[in-house]
């Protein structure tokens, strides 16, 4: 079997280097044969073209409505879905009035499958990798990605080996162990386990979700473009803010944004890419602070480990993206995103991860500095559940007093 003839309907048509152009035919691989950079999938824009607003409302109320703008799944028999996607487009009135903003919504993506944007990625790279033939999924994760890979093979009959830093949350170890798959707990930082899965892949015939099948993976992202294109009514926002770990989302929203403008499914307007990460980790933002064109890798901490990657792949694609589109970068410290957490659940009742609260710090600093304009439609970008991040705040909140079981200790207690 050929790759090309696995992804059976697909627009794809190759692989494009990002850096060089060189193409390559469809297959698991992720690096230019010519000059070693990252590839990515290319499409056949004729068969984009056959898209319309009508097909897309028709399908499913799943990332799979934008079947005919990705890479792999049009086949249903190899297509792994577990319902993500079509998350909701929250407006934020209240956290928008606490920054002094005229219009924000949230895209919350808490309410995802396994309760990331990790399932948009994952149930595209294993549909890539099913059609592929491969039968042993695999990634390395700081977290989020982990349980989604193991949800996703669990319900694809697939296996799965997932590779973790050993002192990730005890929330994600157990999202993904209770899968029933395999789970690897890694001595070291999400780079160490990233360096050992590279080694892995050369070895043994797995996809592994970030590594041989990452274009793939990587084009999942677009969805939350698209939909946030489609639940505004089919246009763009003027403003987004999106947290950074490897800078893929970053990047691949804006592809959406690009993608729906060239085939007129939205009128072409102008917007600004704005990215958020934590001081712990923050090699992407700090490139952007001392206007480098490179990024310097760096060994994370602090408490945002679903955005630790010290060495992002997509970093200078990242900084492309926000210095075209205006925007600009932020990093913002522990307790700040502790706050950030916080004001988003205060505010709009809504429970984030640490990357939500990395992003709502990020959005109140950029707004400080005039970066943001406070008057424009700003999209911000809920990537996690709070449950997945518990102990970020566990020691700050709980019960407001403790009391009897009576009504004279609850008068006592000043509640009332």
């Amino acid at each position: 079997m050929t790759a090309t003839l696995a992804l059976t309907g697909s627009p794809a048509r190759a692989l494009k280097c990002r850096e060089c152009g060189n193409e390559v035919p469809l297959a698991p691989v992720h690096v230019c044969t010519e000059c070693f950079a990252p590839l990515e999938v290319a499409y056949d824009e004729d068969a984009l073209r056959t898209v319309t607003h009508a097909s897309i409302e028709a399908g499913p109320q799943t990332i799979w409505r934008y079947a005919g703008l990705l890479p792999a799944g049009q086949d249903e028999a190899t297509r792994v879905d577990l319902g993500a996607g079509m998350t909701q487009l929250r407006p934020a009135p209240n956290l928008a009035k606490a920054l002094g903003m005229r219009s924000l919504y949230v895209k919350d993506d808490s309410g995802n499958p396994t309760h990331s944007f990790k399932d948009r990625v994952v149930s595209v790279a294993l549909s890539a990798a099913k059609a592929f033939g491969f039968t042993t999924v695999s990634c390395a994760s700081t977290g989020n990605l982990a349980n989604s890979v193991a949800a996703h093979a669990a319900r694809a009959g697939l296996r799965s080996v997932v590779f973790i830093p050993d002192d990730l949350e005890q929330g994600k170890v157990v999202q993904t162990a209770v899968y029933g798959q395999t789970l690897v707990a890694v001595s070291g930082t999400y780079d160490d386990v990233n360096r050992l899965c590279s080694e892995i892949a050369e070895n043994e015939d797995w996809a592994f979700v970030n590594v041989n099948v990452r274009p793939y993976y990587a084009e999942g992202s677009k969805t939350l473009g698209y939909e946030v294109a489609e639940q505004l009514g089919w246009r763009l926002p003027e403003q987004v803010v999106i947290p950074m770990a490897s800078g893929s989302l970053l990047t691949k929203v804006d592809k959406a944004f690009g993608e729906l403008s060239r085939l007129g499914l939205v009128e072409d307007s102008p917007y600004k890419v704005f990215g958020a990460q934590s001081s712990g980790c923050s090699p992407i933002a700090t490139a952007y602070e001392n206007g480098w064109d490179t990024v310097q890798p760096v060994k994370p901490s602090g408490i945002a480990k679903s955005l630790a990657i010290g060495n992002p792949a997509d970093g200078p694609y990242a900084l492309d993206t926000v210095r075209r589109t205006g925007g600009a970068m932020g990093h913002v410290g522990d307790a700040e995103i502790v706050e950030g957490i916080r004001l988003l659940a205060e505010t709009e009742g809504l429970f984030g991860e640490t990357a939500g609260g990395v992003t709502v710090a990020t959005l109140r600093q950029l707004l400080a500095s005039g970066a943001v304009d406070p008057d424009a439609e700003t999209v911000l970008y809920n990537t996690g559940d709070g449950l997945k991040t518990i102990d970020a705040v566990a020691g700050l909140v709980g019960p407001t007093v403790t009391i009897a079981p009576s009504y004279g200790a609850f008068v006592k207690s000043g509640v009332a």
